[in-house]
């Protein structure tokens, strides 16, 4: 069993507790201030919280991205009898295995995520974005912005790019939503668990009865790209390909979805930051890189260590927990001037808000591409955008994602 020398006080807060899905920030920067390599007995994990800390973790091929096991773990014994091929799958995602392994999959998708194919779909991206809103943010309306814009516009770019046909989509989106719920936690009841596990192996027979139709039928999208590069079947197999196509799937729509809400919102509740935006429309992308920085869709991903690791004079141990808190990250004054402070024309430091290293997100430019239309058109074309209920705002219970449940406003 692992022991750990004690630190200094410092109240432990549960990070799933109402107030700090509410706002964890204020109790990270404490944590980073106190000891940015904290062991937390609470969590049975460390918690690392320093800008400088975090990429020394990202660097350490000893911290280790695999997480199968733990996530199997917590599946409730009644539902452990669905789960071996669920979790076979997850086996296959290149963001649970470490180099070389890591390596060898995110090669095959290499060239289809790289900014200069991902620009293929701004066009599509900018009409799908402006027929969307056309139908939900009529001037003068009320309605939820996460329900109407930030969930369906994602879902619209990640199909057509997948290559889902539009008659496939409610079914393949109700199957991500289930998956999300396996990865990121929210599963709680047998019931829950027995229902992603399902959704996770549905998922990935309807994506491998698609790669053998873009075998025979080949598109533009996504699959017949990397199949006409003929990768799969050598650098890795077909249940390889199939499997981390699930990830693609599941880490699409969710992602992006968050990133919009979330960027909107801090347009709103700072007027002066909206009307930068406003009079210099191309500083979109600095709001969505800020938000990036300061309030992200992801709060910190989890590691292990794979052997005894030495950071910031603690002794992390071979099997210890690491939870990678790149929200406080993002926030360390000795990284980021003034790092409270959200400005849309902000240089300098390179945030973590899509991780570093050799897991730095993959569908990092699809994501931005996405996130900047739909934020540039929103705030430029309607001019009457508020808040509906600034005080009413609440958090999706997740230990790693930082996300809306609603963001109603008035067009």
């Amino acid at each position: 069993m692992t022991t750990h020398a004690p630190a200094p006080v410092l109240a432990e807060r549960y990070l799933l507790s109402p107030d700090m899905i509410a706002d964890p920030y204020g109790h990270l920067d404490a944590l980073r201030e106190h000891a940015p390599v904290h062991w937390s007995p609470l969590h049975h994990a460390w918690l690392v919280t320093g800008y400088e800390q975090v990429m020394s973790c990202l660097r350490d091929p000893a911290v280790s991205a695999d997480r199968v096991r733990p996530l199997m773990d917590a599946v409730p014994q009644g539902a452990r009898e669905d789960a071996e091929r669920a979790f076979g799958i997850l086996s296959r995602w290149m963001v649970f295995n470490d180099p070389p392994q890591h390596r060898r999959l995110r090669r095959v998708f290499q060239e289809a995520f790289a900014a200069r194919a991902v620009a293929r779909y701004r066009t599509f991206t900018e009409k799908a974005t402006r027929a969307v809103l056309a139908r939900k943010a009529v001037p003068g309306s009320t309605g939820d912005l996460m329900a109407g814009v930030a969930k369906p516009l994602p879902a619209l770019v990640f199909a057509r790019w997948l290559g889902i046909p539009p008659t496939d989509g409610p079914s393949f989106w109700y199957w991500n939503t289930r998956v999300a719920d396996l990865v990121l936690g929210t599963a709680q009841e047998e019931s829950e668990y027995r229902a992603s596990l399902q959704a996770l192996v549905s998922l990935e027979d309807y994506l491998g009865a698609l790669v053998a139709r873009r075998r025979a039928e080949p598109g533009d999208d996504l699959i017949s790209q990397v199949l006409r590069e003929g990768r799969v079947g050598d650098s890795v197999s077909e249940e390889e390909f199939v499997g981390m196509l699930t990830q693609m799937a599941f880490a699409g729509g969710e992602t992006t979805s968050n990133l919009i809400a979330n960027t909107v919102l801090a347009l709103l509740t700072r007027p002066d930051q909206l009307a930068a935006v406003r009079a210099e429309p191309e500083l979109a992308q600095g709001a969505v890189e800020e938000t990036l920085r300061l309030d992200g869709p992801s709060k910190m991903s989890i590691r292990t260590a794979a052997r005894d690791v030495d950071l910031d004079s603690r002794t992390l141990r071979a099997g210890d927990r690491i939870f990678l808190a790149t929200a406080a990250a993002n926030r360390d004054p000795a990284r980021f001037p003034d790092p409270g402070r959200f400005d849309v024309r902000r240089s300098g430091a390179t945030h973590l808000g899509f991780g570093f290293g050799a897991h730095f997100c993959i569908g990092a430019a699809l994501a931005r591409l996405v996130a900047v239309a739909v934020v540039r058109t929103l705030v430029c074309d309607h001019p009457g955008l508020t808040l509906a209920d600034p005080g009413g705002l609440a958090w999706q219970p997740s230990l790693l994602n930082r996300g809306l449940t609603a963001l109603p406003v008035h067009y």
